[in-house]
């Protein structure tokens, strides 16, 4: 069973947790996982300044949720509230990922979970996610209450020109719905 930690600070992910992120995200990427790099394989070099900007964004408005278990970090999300008033009773989910030695331990269900009860403390009415057409991704979030409400077509370009979608998907968190 992992553990799962809310962190809000920059100074919260000490080099142990910033070495465990890198290495998860680079794994995750080279093993097919769509999160954010077009061209795989990346190395740490490539991975290091994208994760370097997603700590220093760490505030209140942007919160990173850890799975960590026996065997180290098992995944991990970003929670990322919008600034803007009239945007503000949503919130967007981003870099979900769990590590490909932790798939299929119900690590990606918990990180889900977890963030929607922590959205709905935050009183929030929804979380929007978007994903990569054609990696099945879609399902697994189905699962978990999101639909897809929406596509952007041709949005992605992967490093060999192919063009995918992108999915918009959206779970209703149950709290006051505006009107």
């Amino acid at each position: 069973m992992s553990e799962l930690r809310w962190l809000t600070d920059p100074a919260e992910v000490d080099p142990s947790l910033r070495a465990a992120l890198l290495a998860c995200w680079r794994d995750v990427t080279n093993t097919g996982g769509a999160v954010g790099f077009p061209v795989v394989p990346v190395d740490d070099a490539t991975v290091a300044p994208v994760l370097d900007a997603l700590v220093g964004s760490l505030s209140g408005g942007v919160q990173l949720l850890v799975a960590t278990g026996d065997g180290g970090l098992a995944g991990w999300l970003v929670l990322e509230r919008n600034p803007q008033p009239i945007f503000a009773h949503w919130a967007t989910l981003k870099r979900v990922q769990t590590h490909p030695t932790a798939r299929g331990t119900g690590v990606g269900g918990r990180l889900l979970t977890a963030a929607a009860d922590r959205a709905r403390g935050l009183g929030l009415h929804s979380l929007h996610l978007t994903v990569r057409a054609g990696t099945g991704a879609d399902g697994f979030y189905a699962r978990y209450g999101y639909r897809e409400v929406g596509r952007w077509p041709g949005a992605i370009r992967l490093g060999d020109g192919e063009l995918r979608d992108e999915l918009l998907m959206h779970l209703p968190l149950g709290t006051d719905q505006p009107g």
